[in-house]
């Protein structure tokens, strides 16, 4: 019960910052998704991009093996965003991870706004998807804060140097990873059993 207990007691002392990061994380999307609206070249661009770097063909390979596809999914999840985008470069540069996200959170918007009947059809399950995977990118994102913070005021969270209070914000982000990390799971394995068994009789539709 502690896994539990303690990244919820961290969410309730910093209320006021978890809140402001959900905030960044759902509204910069929602941003996106009117910017594509207004400007479709925009999700074309991002379309393209997709294409050329191959992340639209390994989709489409995945589609045969839905757990492959979902371990894929996973690990792209956790290794490119979480901690390539989010957590170190926020043990590197106070708070960078923050930013960074937020970029993210625009993009990803940008590629699934509804510009046409079968995205729209598509971001009726995906919507689930979006909020659980957001929410374990907002819990990673309030423990980059909880980093910076320590590391720039030890102070503020009792530690006597800015060593100790650095050390004092990585154990708060690992706490908080455990949530984040069952969400990636249970995202990545709904995201791609929605993929295969739901979004085709949707699109077919």
């Amino acid at each position: 019960m502690r896994l539990l207990r303690t990244p919820f007691r961290i969410i309730r002392a910093n209320l006021g910052a978890y809140l402001v990061l959900n905030a960044i994380a759902y509204g910069l999307f929602l941003i996106g998704v009117g910017a594509a609206l207004a400007f479709p070249d925009l999700n074309a661009a991002q379309t393209d991009a997709q294409q050329q770097d191959g992340t639209a063909d390994l989709v489409g390979t995945l589609f045969g093996n839905p757990w492959l596809f979902a371990l894929t999914i996973f690990g792209v999840n956790v290794v490119t965003v979480a901690a390539l985008r989010i957590l170190l470069p926020s043990m590197i540069v106070p708070f960078a991870g923050i930013p960074l996200f937020a970029y993210k959170a625009y993009e990803t918007g940008v590629i699934l706004a509804p510009v046409d009947a079968t995205v729209a059809k598509l971001m009726i399950p995906h919507s689930l998807t979006l909020v659980i995977e957001f929410q374990a990118y907002v819990l990673l994102m309030l423990g980059a804060f909880l980093i910076g913070r320590a590391w720039l005021r030890p102070a503020a969270v009792g530690a006597p140097d800015r060593r100790q209070g650095y050390l004092h914000g990585l154990r708060q982000a690992a706490w908080l990873s455990v949530p984040a990390l069952a969400l990636f799971v249970i995202g990545a394995v709904y995201e791609a059993l929605s993929l295969v068994y739901i979004v085709p009789h949707l699109v077919a539709g």
